[in-house]
This record gives structure tokens, sequence and C-alpha cells, in this order.
């Protein structure tokens, strides 16, 4: 439906050109009949457009043996052929790869419809060239017009010879020329007769048949009309992309509803040529009607009756209702349909007579009633072309309903037989009512219809006069009889279609649970690996196939995410339709048009417009071949599949995206906390130096050793800083290693304050280590390291007056190490996180207001973490101010189990 004001219609036209922009163009050289010259005339403009400056090059072009038409291949550049093995035999056919990689601007292919030899990548050439236009190769092309699938059945009543070869008519309604090659016919047959199209005896029986004269006049105005046809179409567009106002009215809309006789491939041709004749959009419907499903025969007729409309560029849908026309004409309204095409077959002899006498037996009959403003084009098929509509085909059932629904026949008649004397002989027949619907609901139809026809039989020969035999004595009684009968058989019928509506209810239900499980269960999943563990076995689950989930390796390839049942293989044809489907996102494989041989259907998963990976399903010879409704089904899967996998590698990217970001924080972190402590030293270092070198000679010896003295000093204060990123490397790495030896604590802590006094420390710092501590299995190294950044820490943070006292003691098992400082203390909201990495007590400055770069304590934390015991913050004591830090570890050595 468009838009009042045209808008519609004009962003389609500039999304049309937006998508033809990439692609290369495509010239089709039409010709009514073999023979016109369409091959010669498209080398001679491929001449002329070399001589241009085009690079041209020749993919495939057929000659024929014709001298004049090899001329003019000479000095053109022929890609070669690649020979397909088939039948013990080498064919040539086109190398698409080849061509792909040569990458002319312009490729010359012969016979646009041709049909390649099995085993090539496509069943069609006419696939091939769209393969080439996607690469952005411009192609041009031949073709004769009983090639236009539309057309096919009407070149067939015109010359009687049916053509295999076809090319969809959507494929010809997107090629951007068409150059129309025409011949005189009387010159056309002059050729032939002289052999310049076929062989002498080819050539006879040529004119016999289809190169009569009549037959030749309709061909060519076929090919003027498909050619005119074209030209408008091009009007149309050129005035939409230009953005030429006009009137624009909503145009006609057509439907055609299918059905599963051998005539649906004609009635979507002739539906194609009317929605062609109107410029309509059109719709191809089949129904499903629950409870009835159609033959083997019917459902193949169907599927490729339908995949003809979509070729042809019906939009195809298939709808679900008890009412056939109710239904067709629900949807029309919905859809804003003005003309309706249905099918009525032709019937002979009583057929045709008792039709006559039910004029609305038929659905053609039902939608002329009962389509108010919409037109109804009924197509009359011929006889031979018709399949009995076996709409309704019960499922057989169980034998055991057989034998329930005689066990009710016997237990209705045993009970009649024991009421008879005080009910009515009419009102029995109630008890076989019951016996009839007791089978239908629980069994289906033919039980149903098979207690019916007991119970009929039953009723006379006990209880109709004369009892013991079929005969009717009484007119009135035969009439109530036949009454029961068609009561019972209408009772079974629609019992038993009761009950399979409600089973395809529940199917139905199931497949909306299972689509909401999968749905439920793939979106609580973070990452795209569980997500594709969890896609194969719910697709695996809901189709009863092998399933295969394939995504991009970075390589330009595919490679497998997951399977159920567990599969870590494909072979070469396998893989090279999964990655054609991942590629040119249509399906691919098993049932397609593109590498039909192979063993898998693939279908490309798309979200957001990315894609995403590849969904495959093995084919099973055994099992039944995928109808509308599983292709419907495992089409939402992919759907779903894809999403929940967009979402988790969007999840996956955010979260990469966050530790980059946070890692990048660290360092600019890092390197900002550092660069002071770096700087100060090496400043002082220098500058040490530098007097040294310039004025050492001028210099007494205690100002050079107080030089040299400084130059000490900074050198291990840098020593120390190298150390502490070296520790906290390693612990980050969890490579630290222990060198465990005993050693006393006592040692260990003065050892820390003189070297905080070799640095320069100025405060009081007392050390109280009782008698008889015991020693402790430790890394003297590390655990000096510790202790001193933690009283580095003090340092920095109480101040030059303040007084520090290093205790230890023993508790248990364990040594505890306290140092504490008189200094402001540490701020509450600190507390929690005064371990963690590039954070210092109260604020990242010091007292003195120098930066420190807030390693010091994760070391400190993280060393005496790898002894078995921890470093933490205790609060001070009643009445006083300052920080208390505690370093507790084992006095053995020994790593507490978690």
């Amino acid at each position: 439906m468009v838009d009042d004001d045209g808008s519609r219609v004009l962003a389609d036209a500039l999304m049309a050109d937006a998508e033809r922009a990439g692609r290369g163009r495509l010239r089709i050289f039409l010709g009514a009949a073999p023979g016109v010259g369409k091959t010669y005339a498209m080398l001679q403009a491929a001449r002329a457009a070399m001589a241009a400056g085009r690079d041209v090059a020749v993919g495939v072009v057929e000659t024929h043996g014709r001298p004049e038409t090899e001329a003019l291949l000479t000095g053109l550049e022929i890609i070669p052929r690649k020979g397909i093995a088939y039948r013990g035999r080498l064919i040539p056919e086109f190398d698409l790869d080849a061509a792909l990689k040569r990458r002319p601007q312009l490729l010359l292919v012969d016979e646009y419809a041709h049909s390649n030899v099995p085993g090539s990548r496509h069943p069609k050439r006419w696939r091939d060239v769209q393969d080439c236009l996607k690469a952005g190769i411009d192609v041009w092309t031949t073709m004769n017009v009983q090639h236009v699938e539309s057309l096919n059945d009407v070149v067939q009543r015109i010359t009687g010879v049916r053509v295999r070869e076809t090319v969809p008519d959507s494929r010809i309604e997107a090629v951007d020329e068409i150059v129309l090659v025409d011949l005189p016919s009387d010159e056309l047959i002059r050729r032939l007769g002289e052999g310049k199209v076929y062989v002498e005896d080819t050539a006879t029986r040529a004119m016999q048949s289809f190169f009569r004269p009549n037959n030749l006049t309709a061909l060519r105005e076929l090919a003027l009309r498909q050619v005119a046809s074209r030209v408008d179409s091009e009007l149309i567009e050129r005035m939409q992309g230009s953005a030429i106002e006009g009137p624009w009215p909503a145009g006609e809309r057509l439907l055609v509803a299918i059905g599963g006789d051998g005539a649906a491939e004609g009635l979507v041709r002739e539906a194609k040529r009317l929605a062609d004749l109107l410029g309509a959009h059109w719709f191809a419907v089949t129904i499903d009607r629950p409870g009835h499903q159609w033959s083997d025969e019917q459902r193949r007729c169907i599927d490729a009756a339908m995949k003809m409309a979509a070729d042809l560029g019906a939009q195809a849908v298939n709808l679900v209702g008890n009412d056939l026309p109710g239904t067709i004409l629900k949807f029309a309204r919905v859809q804003n349909v003005t003309q309706i095409v249905v099918g009525k077959a032709r019937r002979l002899g009583f057929a045709a007579r008792m039709t006559a006498l039910l004029p609305r037996a038929t659905l053609a009959h039902a939608l002329v009633g009962r389509a108010e403003g919409i037109a109804v084009h009924v197509l009359t098929s011929a006889p031979s072309a018709f399949v009995p509509r076996r709409l309704v085909r019960p499922r057989p059932g169980p034998v055991g309903g057989y034998l329930v629904a005689a066990a009710c026949v016997l237990l209705a008649t045993l009970g009649g037989v024991s009421v008879g004397h005080i009910v009515d002989l009419p009102n029995l027949s109630m008890l076989y009512l019951l016996a009839v619907v007791i089978p239908a609901i629980r069994y289906g139809v033919l039980p149903a219809i098979f207690a019916s026809v007991l119970s009929f039989l039953a009723y006379n020969l006990v209880f109709i006069q004369p009892t013991g035999t079929l005969t009717i004595a009484r007119p009135h009684e035969f009439l109530a009889l036949a009454i029961f009968l068609i009561i019972a058989v209408s009772m079974a019928t629609l019992a038993g279609r009761l009950r399979e509506q409600n089973r395809s209810a529940v199917r139905r239900t199931r497949a909306a649970r299972r689509l909401y499980q999968v749905t439920r269960r793939l979106s609580a999943l973070p990452d795209p690996e569980s997500v594709g563990a969890a896609a194969v076995y719910e697709v695996n689950a809901a189709m009863e196939r092998t399933t295969i989930l394939l995504g991009p390796d970075g390589d330009g390839g595919l490679s497998i995410v997951a399977a159920w049942p567990p599969e870590d293989r494909l072979d070469m044809p396998s893989r090279m339709a999964a990655l054609w489907a991942f590629e040119h996102d249509e399906p691919a494989g098993a049932g397609t048009e593109t590498l039909p041989g192979c063993n898998w259907l693939f279908r490309p998963l798309n979200a957001d417009g990315r894609r995403v990976g590849v969904l495959g399903i093995e084919h099973d010879d055994t099992a039944p071949p995928l109808d509308g409704e599983a292709q419907m089904l495992l089409q939402t899967l992919g759907e779903q599949v894809a999403a929940a996998l967009h979402r988790a590698r969007l999840s996956t990217e955010i979260r990469d995206a966050k530790a980059e970001a946070e890692t990048e924080r660290i360092r600019n972190t890092l390197l900002a906390s550092i660069s002071h402590d770096f700087r100060t030293p090496l400043s002082s270092i220098l500058g040490s130096a530098t007097s040294l070198l310039d004025y050492g000679s001028h210099m007494d010896s205690a100002t050079q050793a107080d030089l040299l003295g400084q130059i000490r000093d900074e050198a291990g204060h840098l020593d120390g800083m190298v150390r502490n990123l070296l520790a906290i490397t390693r612990l980050e790495a969890g490579s630290l290693d222990l060198r465990r030896d005993w050693v006393d604590i006592a040692d260990i802590l003065n050892r820390a304050v003189a070297a905080a006094r070799r640095r320069g420390a100025v405060q009081t710092m007392m050390v109280c280590v009782p008698p008889g501590l015991p020693l402790a299995y430790a890394d003297q190294s590390l655990l000096e390291q510790a202790v001193g950044n933690v009283l580095g820490n003090a340092l920095r943070h109480a101040g030059e007056s303040a007084q520090i006292v290093l205790q230890a003691a023993q508790e248990g098992r364990d040594i505890v190490m306290s140092i504490t400082d008189d200094g402001p203390g540490v701020a509450p909201d600190m507390a929690e996180r005064i371990f963690d990495k590039f954070v210092s007590g109260g604020a990242t400055r010091t007292a003195d207001g120098s930066e420190s770069a807030g390693l010091g304590l994760a070391i400190a934390r993280g060393v005496m973490q790898a002894h078995g015991g921890n470093a933490t913050l205790a609060p001070a004591a009643a009445g006083t101010t300052g920080a208390r830090f505690l370093l507790r570890m084992p006095i053995d050595g020994r790593v507490p189990t978690p």
C-alpha cells in the first residue's frame, strides 16, 4: 500500500538505487528464438567497449561452430573453462572462481538460462552471474524469451515444446538493461535452412516444429512485450529516482490461492502475467487446515508452486484456518487486495453434472459469493492436470482405536438390550452416538467412522424388525436408520476434527513454548561460547536433526562454534556451502539452489545488520522434508540465535572495553604516581653527580663524601621503588617465589629502621620485641620489604615529629608485627581500600606535599598473604590518634587451608 503523497514510492526507489550502487550492471541480449544473432550482437558491442578502453574478458561464449561468431572472439581475453567430471566425462563449464579472481570491468557470459553440470557451485548459470554482479563486475549475457519463467507455459502452448531451462522473473526484473535482438521470421527461417543455426538434420526437424512462421511471429510478439514492459519499468524507476511528481495512486494488489493439484504452477504463471499487466504487488497463499493433511504428492506440488511464486516476485504466505474462503478474504482485506486468482479443475461427465447442481460446492464459487468489492478470477485447468484434492486425509489411527470402537459398540448394544423393555426404540440410538463420540475423541476420525458403521449394523440387526437380519420391514424405520447413520458419521467427523484441531493447537503451543524457552535460556547466557552450545542443543531438539553453528574465525573463513550431537569437522562441500551462505546472506546447501548436493542446509545469521554466523542442520533421508511450518520455525530459531549471539558478543566487547579502559587507567595512574617518585631521587643524583664532576677538584673530602652519600641514598631509594614495582608485578602474575629460612623478627624490624635512617628519616622510632620470641620460617628479603613499606608509609604520613613504635609478639602459632604512629591516622572512608594499589593513607599526597605511588601497602599485604598470613589496619587505642598496622604470619610457614 502506498502513501497518498508518494513518499513511500520515492523512498523505495532511492533505496533500490543505493543497493545497486556497489553492484555490477547486467545487460541481457534478448531474442525471440535461437539464431537471431544474440551472441554476435553481444560480441560486436563488447569489441566496441574494448576499443573505448574498457577491460573486457570472455567468461563463456558458445559459438556453435559459426565462423562469423568465432571471428569476433579474436583479440578478446578468454578465461579458461573449468572441467567438471560427470558420468565419466570431463565437461567444460564457466569458471566462476577464475572470473572473480580476474575481476574484469566487463564479463561476457553467454546463455543466461544454462543449467550447470551437477557438482558445480550453482545449478544455474544465472546464479553464477549474480555472484559476479555482487563482486562489482558488469556482465553481458544472452537468452531467449522462452526461458522467461512466467512465459514458459505460454511458449509450450504456442510451440508444443517444453523448455526446461528457465530464469525467474525476479532476476529479469532486476536487469539494468535489455537489448532486443530481432530478426524477421522469414530471414530466420532462411538462415536455418542455410545451416547457420543448426546442422542440416536438426535444422529440418526444427523447421517442422519450433521454427514455423506462426510460432516465430508469436515469439517475437512475446519478446517485444517483454522489452516494452522493461522500458516502462525503467521509465517509472527514473521518475521515482528523480522525484518527478505525477499521479501515484495506490495500485492493484493481487492474491493467488494455491492448492495441492498439478495445475498450481500454471496458476502461479497466470497470476504473474496478470500482476505484470496490472502493475500489481502480488501474494501467493496456501492454507493449512488444522486436522487435515496434504498427501506427499500434494505437498510437493504446493512447495514447488510457492517456491516458483517467490522466484517470480510474489510474497509467499502460509495461512492457517478451517474456513478456506473466509481465511483468504480476511487476509485479502487486511492486505488491501483488489484481485483474487483461484483455480478450478474442469471435470467431465458425472462430476461436471454434480458440480452444476451444487453451485457453491467449490472454493471458487464460495469466493465469488463472498468477495464483496474484490474481483475474483477463476482459471479452469485441464482434467489431466488435476490431482484429486484429498484435503482431508485423516490418520488411520492405531489398531487399538478400532478395537476400542468395536468394544464401545458392543457395550452400547448390551446396554440397549438391557434397557430395551423400558426405553423407546428411537431413544436407543443415543447409546450408539455415545459409542461413536468416545473413539472419535480418543483416536480420531477413522475409528469413529468405523464405530458409526458398526453401530448402524448392530442397531439394524438387534433392534430393527425383523431382528437378526439386515432387512427393514417398515419404511419409516429405514428413514430413521438412514438419518442415524448420517448423524453418526457427521458426529464422528466433527469430533475427530475437534481432536485434530486440539492436537494442532497443542503442537503450536509446544512450538511457542519452545521458542519462549529458547529465548529465555539464550538471554541468560553471558558469552558467545555458552550461547552457541545452548543454541545447537535447542535447535536439535526442535528440528530433530543434527545441528551445527559456525562463526567467523578472523581469517575470512568459518570455524565450528558448537554442534549437537558433538561434531568437530565438516567435509569440503559443506564448508563451501556454509561460507557461501555467510558471504552472500542466503541459504545454501540441501534443498536450495546453491550447492544442493551438500548434505547440510545452512542459513545465515544476521542481527542488527551484522553477520554473526551460520546455522546448519543435517539433511536426513529417513526424515520427512522440511515443510513450510518447519522452515518458518527454523527461521525463527535462527533469528533468536542470531540475536543472542549478537548480544553476547556485544557484552563481551563491552567487558573487554571496560577491562582495556581500566588497564589504561591503571597504567596512567601508575605513570603519574611514580613519575614524581622517580624524578626526585634522579634529580638529586644528577645534581650531586654534576657537582662532583664540575667542582669536585675544588671540594674538600667531607663535601665530596656527603655528595657521594646522597647519590648512594637516592640510588637506594630508586632501588626500593623498582623492587616494589617488580614485587607487585610478580604478585599480580601469581609468580612470587618464596625463599624461606628461619629468620629473627627483631632483626627484621631493626633492619627496617636502619634502612629508614639511611634514607633520611628523622622521626623517633622504637623497636619492642619480647625476649624468647621464636624464629619465623619466611623469606627474609620479602619480609624486610613488607615491613619497610609499612614503616615508610607511616614515615610519609605521620610527619617529622611523630613517634613510631615497631612491635612483635606471639599469638598462638602466629607472629604478629605492629607498626604504630601518632600521626593524623587514616580517614574512615579510606580504611576499606587502604591496601589497594595506587592508594595511600588519607590521600595520594604525603605529609611533605610529595606524591606517593601507593604500592607499598598493597605489596605488604601480598607478601604476608603469600606467607599464609595477612596485613590489616587495626583501630587506634582509645584516646590516641594515628594508625596501627598489623602484619600476621604463621611461625612455621604453614599456609592455612581455606
